[in-house]
């Protein structure tokens, strides 16, 4: 068995609304979400259902089950500066997909190295995925409660599963975050996706062309027994 299929991980996650977009784009009073959901968006489900620094989550694909549906709300964000401001947000509505994903392991955390055991983090991946995750789902934005739970990828009827191939202009990708790359910079990717029969197949994240700085930013450091819990441990307790 490969290393992706070893530490694979295949769930459906839904919900009432979602809002993907470019987080660096959204800071105006309106907010138009995606047809699609991006691979940072899914990542964070991931993380959200089972994350620790020592591992890296990869988005392999996603299956989008629903119709595509938008629903526009008038909203009042947080106004730092006082007063009342009306902010349009332009949700998609009744989303629901299927997620297939694996995590690598952070070449990075050279000093997490003795907390990589393959065995012990699946084990307790899928325990956690079972409950529903470790945190709370959030569908792009924490205005979108999601939820999720196992699935076997591609079983089911999905609305676009004989759809043929639609493509989407350019789209955010995700985050290249310090810890990940080891540059004391944040970046944005972009890239062009493409969806068959109801099925979105991402690139890596090294291999998006079209990027961004964002900001300078350094990664947080770890350390076993410090702030960081010992994958052993984590098992053992359940």
């Amino acid at each position: 068995m490969s290393e992706p299929e070893r530490t694979r991980i295949e769930f459906r996650t839904w919900g009432r609304f979602a809002l993907f977009t470019d987080p660096v784009s959204r800071v105006g009073g309106e907010k138009c979400s995606y047809h699609i959901p991006t691979y940072e968006a899914l990542k964070g489900i991931a993380k959200s259902i089972y994350w620790k620094p020592t591992l890296i989550w990869v988005i392999d694909a996603v299956r989008v089950m629903k119709l595509v549906r938008t629903q526009t709300k008038g909203t009042k964000p947080l106004n730092f500066g006082g007063g009342n401001s009306l902010a349009i947000y332009t949700f998609l509505s009744g989303v629901e997909y299927q997620v297939r994903a694996h995590f690598e392991w952070n070449e990075q955390r050279v000093e997490l190295q003795e907390d990589r055991i393959e065995a012990k983090h699946v084990a307790i991946m899928r325990r956690t995925l079972e409950r529903g995750g470790r945190q709370d789902i959030f569908l792009g934005t924490r205005d979108c409660q999601g939820y999720a739970e196992p699935c076997v990828f591609g079983c089911g009827e999905g609305a676009y599963d004989q759809a043929g191939v639609l493509a989407f202009g350019l789209t955010f990708h995700g985050f290249d975050y310090p810890d990940e790359t080891g540059k004391d910079e944040l970046r944005s990717r972009f890239w062009m996706p493409r969806m068959e029969n109801g099925v979105i197949r991402f690139i890596r994240p090294e291999d998006c062309t079209t990027t961004r700085f964002v900001r300078e930013m350094s990664a947080k450091n770890f350390r076993t027994g410090r702030n960081l819990r010992a994958v052993e441990r984590e098992e053992s307790e359940g």
